[in-house]
């Protein structure tokens, strides 16, 4: 197949594309802005430097290679700061992906992959969280990425287009190889920040809020490595191109960690006892947020193999020191 990835040079992207080339017989291009990714990134197939706002582009992109699949990644994804600057994530998690719909139905691309997320529950009544649970983001973030679900549907029930929307938990972790892995510079992700902690690039680690309603007072997450996830959207692929119809998947592994727990593991794999910091909570932050991944296992048959925060944290630990070491 001819696959379009967006955002393919990114943290998840560039796993997604690892993925696809290393089974040789896709064509994968990648459309990337190269905000947040790197051109290094890519092991695999062929860059297109632009951006979703660029319908002209779009449409010339779209006109010239004929895809047959799109999976979408490119997005802002930094909870607090959509909550200082909203317009921004409406702008390009919404806008951006309704211009690359509108690409797809013009075209007439069948299959769409989505990178949603688990900020689409907000505070969920019940945890775990199932996917027919109410949808009630408290965060623009959330807010963006649930208004491309709900787009996605309409658009589906009018067109040939169908999806699948994959509402990710806490991703974490890097190719054990270590080729590729989070290259944020301005990282906000609870493991990254504590790793580069650990390497004596930040002076302490600051905990946003400790009086949250859980057992030590931190936020609790479902952390999920990239490759499961990554495995995930294999199977979305498969099904898809099997003919099936549109449908929504949690992707997490169904139990959860505190932050001060997580903290705690990256000390033991590094060796290292930095300096952490108790802090005022950070806005949009639910207090817990753990997936129930029974319908992924069930109607995909979704077997993560690295449900071990031990085996996360140290390809990141890897990763986080060859990348530093090298720049």
């Amino acid at each position: 197949m001819k696959i379009l990835v967006t955002g393919g040079a990114g943290y998840i992207g560039s796993h997604m594309v690892k993925s696809l080339g290393e089974k040789g017989v896709h064509d994968i291009v990648v459309y990337d802005n190269l905000s947040t990714g790197n051109k290094d990134s890519l092991l695999f197939g062929r860059l297109v430097v632009g951006d979703l706002a660029d319908m002209q582009a779009l449409e010339s992109l779209f006109k010239i290679e004929r895809f047959d699949v799109v999976i979408h990644f490119a997005a802002h994804i930094v909870v607090d700061e959509s909550v200082r600057n909203p317009i921004k994530y409406y702008r390009n998690n919404f806008v951006n992906a309704l211009n690359l719909i509108e690409a797809c139905t013009a075209h007439r691309v069948s299959r769409f992959i989505f990178s949603s997320t688990a900020a689409v529950y907000g505070i969920p009544a019940e945890v775990p969280v199932t996917e027919d649970a109410l949808l009630l983001p408290i965060n623009p973030y959330g807010a963006s990425k649930l208004m491309v679900e709900q787009a996605l549907r309409d658009v589906s029930l009018s067109t040939d287009l169908r999806y699948v929307a994959l509402r990710y938990f806490n991703v974490a972790g890097a190719d054990p190889l270590s080729r590729i892995g989070q290259r944020y510079k301005e990282a906000t992700h609870l493991i990254t920040l504590s790793l580069r902690t650990a390497l004596g690039l930040r002076e302490e680690l600051n905990i946003f809020g400790t009086d949250y309603d859980t057992p030590d007072g931190t936020c609790i997450r479902d952390y999920i490595h990239v490759d499961d996830l990554i495995t995930a959207h294999m199977l979305a692929l498969d099904y898809l191109s099997e003919g099936n119809k549109s449908r929504v998947f949690n992707c997490g592994y169904g139990h959860g960690y505190s932050v001060r727990e997580v903290v705690e593991k990256v000390k033991q794999v590094t060796g290292v006892d930095f300096r952490v910091n108790g802090t005022s909570r950070r806005a949009g932050d639910p207090p817990s947020l753990i997936a129930d991944s029974s319908r992924i296992r069930n109607e995909l048959g979704w077997r993560p193999a690295h449900d071990d925060l031990d085996y996360i944290i140290r390809t990141a630990w890897q990763w986080e020191k060859r990348l530093h070491i090298k720049e």
